[in-house]
């Protein structure tokens, strides 16, 4: 029986489990949190020691409770754009830039003058997320630090140089991130060299490896740390929700995941290169040879809702729970309430990082459960939207799965579904990230021809779930105002933001 390490490194923890190929098994999970900071509005850092610690804890925990150290690969999967400034060997020189630190907005905006073909698979700009902006803004604000920095990186770099040694990249996290040829498998110096940073090239892990490739044996120090007895190799992994397209078996195109959890995140595959305005890529070759990869999603969507039960209202879990069923006797927008998700900009479709949040027409009269569901309608017309849109642009979605914690939340699953309009396969098992990396392990390890046929043979089993029409006809209703009202109260939102913004730098 060949068995496999699986680790994903997201926003609050590691996750950790032992996966059998053969039977088709995840062993139980095991899982370690790290802290997150926020500096200054906008602001988000971790302590790149910390993932670490945590990966080398909850891995060998999960080693421990599958019962052997007869382990053939491990694969980690991690949020994509938490980028770490190290030297050579890999110390880190400062605290790691979160996926979801907005403080490259200026430098981002920056990267839309640049004409050249590649930028063509980001839509013609980068975000402020993405490791290109940030490495901008360090060479801008932290210059005597960046001139340091021997290694500039995101996490999976980072944790897979400290598994193996090797300091390699994923051709995801190139392609999708770093305005890398993925066509051409190459970098674009030029590019780097117009924004300012002409010697990043040469910062960032220059050995780019496919998905499901081999990165490098497992170092025996590391091995023995997580109880692994046996020789293991490292398998290439990528994005977290991009890797879970692995593990949910939406490959082909015209199958899309949808991802809902802290942030919500939407991704399909096209067959050929098209215009996809007001969307990230398509990226060619990111996750398998031969398909363009559309990225799209909210910025905020989960967190919203921890923030209002949580902060905003005080509440613990059980009041939490009771808050949703609550919630959920609401007549979809019978509040009055419009909600717009935008706490931390939008990704997609207006891809603008200074849109703000706002809760439109509230009265004495309401109470948090109004709030509440009017903030859930939001989210799911923003999933909406973003489905939409695609198909504005000629992108159809056939087969859809919703995986995360989405999920254990019915009121926000049955409103997306209800928003969308169709049905949907639900991924109710809350580990697709560590499938897909268990995906990649296998086709590393040569068990399958390719990596879509290991996915077609591995990924999880889904639940239909169908739509209240009735409700359905209402967010449809309510999407043209969700639209309009977005556009018209753009100009305001950019001007709160600024205002934020200056406020942050004082």
């Amino acid at each position: 029986m060949t068995k496999v390490l699986s680790i994903d490194l997201g926003t609050g923890g590691a996750r950790a489990g032992v996966y059998d190929v053969e039977r088709r098994k995840m062993f139980p999970l095991r899982e370690a949190a790290y802290e997150t900071r926020y500096p200054k509005p906008g602001w988000a850092e971790q302590d790149a020691e910390q993932w670490w610690s945590a990966l080398l804890s909850a891995g060998a925990q999960a080693v421990a409770v599958a019962g052997t150290g007869e382990i053939a690969a491990v694969c980690v999967a991690t949020t994509a754009s938490s980028v770490v400034v190290c030297d050579r060997d890999g110390a880190p020189l400062r605290p790691a830039l979160l996926w979801m630190d907005a403080r490259a907005t200026k430098e981002a905006r920056d990267t839309a003058r640049i004409d050249h073909p590649v930028m063509a698979y980001s839509g013609g700009e980068d975000a402020s997320e993405w490791l290109v902006p940030k490495a901008m803004w360090l060479a801008a604000n932290e210059r005597p630090l960046y001139d340091r920095a021997a290694v500039i990186c995101e996490a999976l770099d980072f944790v897979n140089h400290r598994l193996t040694g090797e300091w390699a990249a994923s051709r995801m996290n190139a392609a999708c991130k770093w305005n890398y040829d993925s066509l051409n498998a190459s970098f674009v110096p030029e590019i780097y060299a117009a924004l300012g940073v002409p010697d990043l090239a040469e910062k960032l892990p220059r050995r780019v490896i496919p998905v499901g490739g081999t990165v490098a044996p497992l170092r025996a120090d590391v091995a023995a740390k997580l109880g692994i007895t046996s020789p293991a190799i490292v398998a290439q992994g990528g994005i977290d929700a991009h890797i879970g397209i692995l593990g949910a078996g939406t490959v082909a195109p015209q199958g899309m995941l949808l991802i809902g959890g802290t942030s919500n995140v939407h991704l399909t595959h096209l067959p050929r290169q098209d215009d996809v305005s007001g969307f990230w890529g398509p990226y060619p070759n990111a996750l398998v040879d031969g398909l363009w990869l559309v990225e799209a999603g909210q910025v905020s969507a989960g967190s919203i809702l921890n923030w209002l039960s949580r902060t905003l209202f005080g509440l613990d879990e059980t009041g939490q729970a009771a808050l949703i069923a609550e919630s959920a006797s609401r007549v979809a927008g019978g509040s009055g309430l419009l909600t717009l998700d935008y706490w931390m900009g939008n990704r997609t479709p207006y891809r603008d990082a200074n849109l703000r949040g706002a809760i439109l027409g509230l009265s004495l009269g309401h109470g948090r459960a109004d709030i509440y569901a009017s903030a859930v309608d939001s989210i799911a017309l923003g999933s909406a939207n973003v489905v939409e849109v695609l198909k504005e642009r000629g992108v159809s979605i056939e087969r859809l799965v919703v995986a995360g914690g989405i999920c254990k939340n019915p009121l926000w699953l049955q409103s997306t579904v209800d928003a969308l309009g169709l049905a949907v396969q639900v991924a109710r098992e809350d580990n697709l990230s560590l499938v897909g990396t268990a995906v990649c392990s296998a086709s590393a390890l040569g068990l399958f021809p390719d990596l879509q046929a290991a996915s077609d043979a591995l990924a999880v089993s889904t639940q239909t779930l169908e739509p209240d029409m009735a409700r359905a006809q209402w967010y449809r209703d309510a999407m043209s105002s969700y639209r309009e009202t977005t556009e018209v109260l753009t100009p305001l939102f950019h001007a709160l933001s600024a205002r934020q913004m200056t406020g942050a730098n004082r």
